[in-house]
Formats: C-alpha cells, sequence, structure tokens
C-alpha cells in the first residue's frame, strides 16, 4: 500500500476558518455579541493548537528516513525500532 500524504497546512488552517466563519456569522446575524467573542477567542486558540500539531507532523516526516522501496525488512525494523524511542 503506497503512503497517504498529508494534507497541505494551508488546507487544514483553511478548513479550521471555515467552520469558525459560519459559526461566527450565525452568531452575528442572531446579534449574540457574546457568542461571537467566544468564537473568536476559540478560533485563535484552535489555531494556536492546531498550528503546533502541524509543526510535529512536519518535523517527524523530515525526521524519517526515505522509505526503501525494495520492501527491505531490515530497514522496516529499523524504523519501528526508531519510532518506538519517540515514546
Amino acid at each position: 500500500m503506497p503512503p497517504v500524504s498529508p494534507r497541505p497546512r494551508q488546507h487544514i488552517l483553511d478548513n479550521l476558518e471555515t467552520v469558525y466563519r459560519e459559526a461566527y456569522e450565525l452568531a452575528k446575524t442572531a446579534k449574540d455579541e457574546r457568542r461571537m467573542a467566544d468564537l473568536d477567542a476559540a478560533y485563535q486558540r484552535e489555531q494556536l493548537l492546531l498550528e503546533v500539531l502541524l509543526d510535529i507532523r512536519d518535523g517527524i516526516q523530515q525526521s524519517q528516513p526515505k522509505r526503501d522501496p525494495s520492501g527491505n525488512p531490515i530497514a522496516a525494523l529499523d524504523t519501528i525500532r526508531r519510532l518506538t524511542r519517540l515514546r
């Protein structure tokens, strides 16, 4: 099975913004200023957390060696050993 390519960082961040923007617009239409303020704070918090997670994902991907397409079992065992050390 070929490796799955992760979604681009900007695509993920744009999805987060879309979800919050829709909720914010609903609160704005209802003139619910408290909800608007809560959504604004939640968006900023979620965006920061998501960026940290994406940084971790990118760091893990960069630290992993390129996969051996020949299916070398020794290389696979070595990769598993390295990954279990991260925990």
